[in-house]
């Protein structure tokens, strides 16, 4: 398991929010925490800890009158941390090639990709051609409904009729060089794991998987481990100190660095 550090970026602001409580209409959304400090900031932090693969979501859509200052908070954390960090938010085959230029390892894709509801394998091809496999992950963050965990778009506000299913796992990975999981309905709760979510994304092997969302203690920690057999990567938002929560940066790095059992 790695920890896979975040910059969440709303309204210019590096926050922890509630995930499923995002508007576009007003900007609106329930704020766990708002930082003082900007996203350069925390790439200086991570950049200092040596962990890589992280990702930074700009949560303003780019109609918002928020969207070009959210922008410029993103590209200050890339120049901090070149090749360091992910980003994702708008992101089309169109400007892509923007944030990989501003340091981007990755570019994270949703919205683009599952469109009306469904996937545009047209779109995939489009972006998979523009930055190369090797540079684009697909954000395949969802909730529950009926009994299955569906993936959603548009900063997480819309169904999409595309369940997730190992199949789909399978197919996907094909295109891309890992997969970014929200759990949504647990996103910024720390009301613990979406396990049944993380058994699933589980039983795809040999690819890289991020899983986001209800990490709320240390107990929740070891109960993704071990649901995720130590090889589902782990993303720690609001229950971070440096996000006001607490559990202690430094010991969640060593926790996830250990070949150990946390229980």
């Amino acid at each position: 398991m790695r920890f896979r550090p975040c910059i969440d970026i709303h309204n210019g602001q590096v926050k922890q929010i509630v995930g499923g409580s995002l508007l576009d209409r007003g900007d609106q959304a329930e704020e766990n925490f708002v930082s003082g400090q900007d996203a350069a900031y925390y790439a200086h932090m991570y950049k200092k800890s040596g962990i890589k693969g992280g990702h930074i979501i700009l949560l303003n859509p780019v109609t918002s009158e928020h969207y070009a200052a959210t922008k410029e908070q993103a590209r200050k954390a890339l120049a901090a941390y070149p090749g360091g960090m992910q980003i994702g938010g708008g992101i089309t085959d169109e400007n892509a090639a923007e944030y990989l230029q501003a340091g981007a390892s990755h570019v994270i894709v949703t919205s683009f990709v599952f469109k009306n509801g469904q996937i545009s394998r047209g779109n995939l091809h489009k972006i998979e051609q523009a930055v190369g496999k090797e540079h684009l992950v697909l954000d395949l963050s969802c909730r529950k409904k009926d009994g299955q965990y569906y993936i959603v778009t548009e900063r997480w506000q819309h169904f999409t009729q595309v369940p997730i299913t190992l199949e789909l796992l399978q197919e996907l990975s094909l295109h891309c060089d890992e997969f970014l999981v929200h759990a949504v309905d647990v996103e910024g709760k720390a009301s613990g794991i979406e396990a049944e979510l993380v058994e699933l994304l589980t039983r795809l092997e040999h690819f890289p998987v991020t899983y986001a969302g209800g990490v709320g203690s240390f107990a929740d920690l070891a109960e993704l481990k071990e649901k995720g057999r130590n090889k589902i990567d782990v993303t720690i938002g609001s229950a971070l100190d440096i996000f006001g929560g607490n559990m202690a940066y430094e010991k969640v790095l060593d926790a996830c660095n250990s070949d150990a059992s946390l229980v």
